[in-house]
C-alpha cells in the first residue's frame, strides 16, 4: 500500500480498537485484501518494532484464508503488545480483521 492508499483508509474508513491493536479499514472493490502497518516510536526502536511488524505479518499469513476479502486495513498495535504472548495476539487481531 501507498501514502495516498494509507491517507484514504484513514480519512474514509471505519476504525475497530481492542486491548492489543486499534485497526483501520475500508472496503478496496479488489479481490483480495491489502495489509498496512504502521508502528510508532514511541513503542521503542527499530529492533523492537520490527519485532512487532514480524509477529503481525505472521498472524495475517496464518489467517489469510479467515481473514475478509476486499478490504484495506492498517493495523496500529498498541504499547502492551510487545509483551503479549503471541496467541493472545493472534485471537485478537484476528477477531478485528473478520469483517
Amino acid at each position: 500500500m501507498r501514502k495516498a492508499d494509507f491517507d484514504a483508509v484513514y480519512r474514509n474508513g471505519k476504525r475497530r480498537s481492542s486491548s492489543y491493536f486499534t485497526v483501520f479499514l475500508k472496503a478496496n472493490d479488489l479481490p483480495q485484501s491489502r495489509f498496512g502497518f504502521s508502528i510508532k516510536r514511541a513503542l521503542g526502536g527499530a529492533v523492537v518494532r520490527n519485532r512487532i511488524r514480524r509477529r503481525i505479518r505472521e498472524v495475517v499469513r496464518l489467517h489469510r484464508e479467515e481473514i475478509s476479502i476486499g478490504w484495506d486495513f492498517v493495523i496500529h498495535p498498541k504499547a502492551n503488545v510487545e509483551s503479549a504472548a503471541f496467541a493472545a495476539l493472534e485471537s485478537d487481531l484476528v477477531r478485528l480483521l473478520k469483517v
